[in-house]
């Protein structure tokens, strides 16, 4: 039960078959081929390319300049108005 039989799976094929045609379905099917083709040549070229390291993002140590450094001012500290009242509030 809920499974398809062999009857069923020529039913779906006999239907696929008239809605499509069977000139559709043979372009269908060799252009799959030749996705696959050109994935296996894709994947056969990138298994032949020489492994280069990736572009390094930091320079080395020895070419990178000392950033300036700006004097530092001193800063009063800031008070603020007591607006409260005496302390202790009485």
């Amino acid at each position: 039960m809920g499974g398809l039989s062999l009857p069923h799976l020529i039913i779906v094929a006999l239907v696929v078959l008239v809605l499509f045609g069977r000139g559709r379905i043979s372009d269908m099917m060799g252009d799959f081929g030749k996705g696959i083709k050109s994935f296996k040549e894709g994947m056969s070229e990138e298994t032949n390319r020489p492994a280069t390291p990736p572009p390094s993002q930091i320079p080395p140590a020895s070419q990178v300049p000392p950033a300036p450094v700006a004097p530092v001012q001193p800063v009063a500290p800031v008070i603020p108005a007591d607006t409260t009242g005496p302390v202790g509030g009485a």
